[in-house]
């Protein structure tokens, strides 16, 4: 991607994101403790990074309508009708993954 210009890495990259963010909504039955478990993230961290990067770059996006975007509805709304309730195997798998992460720190 070096042989790129900014724009269009830019551009690539906002492209890859959004289609993230399109999947994950195809795939609501993906629950957040799951992408944590799996892949240290979930899309409270990507509502997170992205008001992060706005507060960088002087724009006005707070967390929660960050969290609207990529929840594509207001967070309540989502977890009303898509989240269930961890279950005590993926609370363990959880807490093992970051009890694993103290290890190594």
């Amino acid at each position: 991607m070096q042989h790129l210009d900014d724009a269009t890495r830019t551009d690539l990259e906002a492209a890859a994101f959004r289609r993230l963010l399109k999947h994950l909504d195809d795939n609501k039955d993906v629950q957040n403790i799951d992408l944590m478990i799996l892949a240290d993230f979930c899309r409270n961290c990507l509502s997170k990074w992205l008001a992060t990067a706005a507060d960088e770059r002087g724009a006005e996006l707070d967390y929660e309508a960050a969290r609207e975007y990529v929840y594509g509805m207001p967070y309540s709304e989502w977890k009303k009708h898509h989240q269930t309730p961890a279950t005590p195997e993926q609370l363990a798998a959880l807490e093992a993954r970051n009890q694993g992460k103290k290890d190594k720190a």
